[in-house]
């Protein structure tokens, strides 16, 4: 469905700069606007690339599997059924920490075995459980310690100090698991 609003958006554009005469102006817009955009891609590769070495090292070195120990109770806690069940609570914690420390490539896996794990102690197969619903807001709503997407999108985009970010995500992405979270535990009770 997007493809046809976009096609219709471009197509609607080209009209109109065809009947009003702008038809030079918006073929240089569109090679200035292709030409920054691939010098800024360029840009945020290198800096990804950065980013994907410290967080490599940070799980090499045991700093992601410590984070996991320390969330380990917590989620045992809030988790019921897949808090009992080794298999599920440690992809569970393994995808958040992966999540938590910006290695998305690492946590996705986990967080699919996740599921797979809470969908074998799920007794309504086909339909998701709380445990399921929970780790969905809590995957998607995840406390970001080090945001290193944004860091490296506000570094390619020329950014004075692209770290400036990490406080406001660490604190904008806590606020929103806790109130996922508080929600989600509300709505289990009536659904």
């Amino acid at each position: 469905m997007i493809n046809y609003i976009w096609f219709i958006l471009i197509f609607l554009g080209i009209l109109v700069a065809i009947f009003t005469g702008n038809g030079a102006e918006i073929s240089t817009t569109i090679v200035e606007s292709a030409d920054s955009t691939v010098k800024f891609i360029i840009g945020l590769v290198g800096i990804m690339c950065f980013w994907c070495g410290v967080m490599k090292i940070a799980e090499k070195s045991g700093l992601t599997q410590k984070l996991a120990r320390l969330m380990k109770p917590l989620l045992k806690f809030l988790f019921k059924d897949a808090g009992k069940d080794e298999k599920a609570l440690g992809a569970i914690v393994m995808n958040l920490t992966a999540n938590m420390m910006g290695l998305s490539n690492a946590a996705t896996p986990f967080g699919i075995k996740a599921m797979e794990e809470m969908d074998r102690l799920n007794p309504n197969k086909g339909r998701a459980s709380n445990d399921m619903a929970l780790f969905l807001v809590m995957n998607a709503a995840c406390i970001q310690l080090v945001p290193s997407t944004i860091i490296s999108i506000r570094a390619a985009a020329g950014s004075s100090n692209p770290g400036a970010i990490i406080l406001p995500a660490i604190l904008s992405t806590a606020s929103a698991a806790i109130v996922g979270v508080i929600c989600c535990k509300i709505l289990q009770r009536y659904f």
